[in-house]
């Protein structure tokens, strides 16, 4: 018999969320891989509902739910974003019976979403195999084991390791002898865009971030003609009308951007394509440099987002030295001369880093202004793991073993900076007024 298998990418349950172009990559790159083998995929998508907006981008479906207990008391609506619990159970019944589960899991603290979507299947396919990977259960595999109701939390090299866990249940794959199909996006009955991830890693180790845990401390980079050749076969693939907008996921997009980005943007300049480009990760502002902007220009850049955290030098430095305040003025007088506008150029600045005072934000603001660019304030969210969050643990505020749960952005901001919230909102709505009306 062949092996039937369910991929699943659950709903996010948070305060907020908003759908930046984003796709299941991981769980994508699990189809792609289990494709050259004969298994038959099924697969549900618990985000893939959206109202889109700008670009492709847009809202997910909401719907209130109660907060877990550890939560009440943040003054804030909790919601499940995505499809309805009746469709997904729908979507579930339609693919039965299958042999296995695949779930996929993105921010930790999203981990209710991957409880009641197990919970689901057990309702529904009784005891069936269910393989749970992604990022939470890479940063929390022992959280993943207790909590989530996965029978294998699954973290480590794609290939070896999906083959050790489903023969774990006593499954083996067999290779097909026909041509692999393409699989990146074809899950999908329609796709407006799609995000594209052209390497993994950072040379970067910023106190902050999990790239380094997530990527194994490697840096992968696929060749130009790799990701121009996904480009185009997304453009005039026969899913929906083809993908006309494109967002880029790297951590490291602009690094050695003479061997890797450039030749990948004169390639799509020279394809010719009318496509769209966005960079919602936020880019390195040191590695852009006129050819750089030059190209995003030429090849249609609508989203430009860079990376500054903090205008303070020391905690620059600190934090891992990736970016400065003259990198990011030289960067924005590099986009502006190509012609880029302040609806088209953004910055990220943080707030509620450990020690960091409100007034460092505030001025932070301030530089940004000047600077006539839309600003992104970025609520510090703890990584288990990384440098800033075993400072926050040897210093008391926090414990190791902290419920992912708290480890939310808006929660964390709340229950642990020491800033006066009144003032948070007040920066808030400045930060607002300043960028004017979000374009629709």
């Amino acid at each position: 018999m062949r092996l039937r298998i369910l991929l699943i990418n659950p709903w996010i349950y948070d305060f907020a969320a908003f759908n930046l172009w984003a796709k299941p990559l991981g769980l994508l790159r699990v189809a792609e891989y289990l494709s050259s083998f004969d298994v038959e995929l099924l697969f549900i998508d618990c985000t893939d509902s959206c109202t889109a907006g700008r670009f492709g981008a847009g809202k997910y479906r909401t719907e209130d739910i109660p907060k877990p207990d550890i939560l009440q008391a943040v003054p804030r609506r909790f919601k499940r974003y995505g499809i309805g619990t009746d469709e997904f159970a729908r979507q579930v019944r339609a693919a039965m019976p299958f042999d296995a589960v695949m779930m996929t899991s993105v921010m930790s603290y999203w981990y209710p979403g991957v409880q009641a979507a197990v919970e689901m299947i057990r309702e529904l396919a009784g005891d069936v195999p269910v393989i749970l990977g992604g990022i939470y259960a890479t940063l929390y595999p022992e959280h993943g084991i207790k909590a989530s109701g996965a029978d294998f939390v699954f973290r480590g090299p794609l290939a070896g390791g999906l083959n050790f866990a489903l023969a774990t249940f006593g499954f083996k794959l067999k290779r097909k002898r026909e041509e692999i199909p393409y699989y990146r996006l074809n899950l999908y009955s329609d796709c407006r865009f799609a995000p594209l991830l052209t390497s993994t890693g950072c040379p970067f180790r910023c106190a902050y971030c999990a790239s380094e845990l997530l990527s194994g401390g490697k840096c992968c980079r696929r060749t130009p003609d790799e990701v121009l050749k996904e480009v185009s076969e997304l453009y005039y693939q026969s899913v929906g009308q083809g993908v006309r907008d494109y967002a880029f996921y790297d951590d490291a997009l602009l690094y050695d951007a003479d061997n890797h980005i450039k030749p990948i943007l004169r390639g799509i300049a020279d394809a010719g394509l009318p496509v769209r480009f966005h960079t919602p990760n936020g880019l390195h502002a040191r590695f852009v440099d006129e050819e750089v902007a030059r190209l995003m220009q030429r090849t249609n850049f609508k989203t430009v987002r860079l990376s500054l955290e903090t205008t303070d030098g020391d905690r620059q430095e600190d934090t891992g030295a990736k970016v400065t305040n003259s990198d990011l003025e030289k960067a924005v007088a590099l986009f502006r001369r190509c012609g880029f506008t302040k609806n088209e150029i953004g910055v990220y600045l943080m707030y509620g880093l450990p020690g960091q005072e409100l007034s460092e934000v505030m001025e932070g603001i301030e530089f940004l202004k000047a600077l006539a660019v839309k600003i992104y304030l970025a609520e510090f969210s703890p990584v288990r793991g990384t440098r800033a969050w075993n400072e926050l643990v040897r210093d008391g505020t926090i414990d190791d073993a902290l419920d992912p749960l708290l480890t939310n952005n808006t929660v964390f901001a709340f229950l642990y900076s020491g800033y006066d919230l009144q003032a948070v909102q007040s920066l808030k709505l400045q930060v607002k007024a300043y960028n004017g009306p979000r374009l629709s």
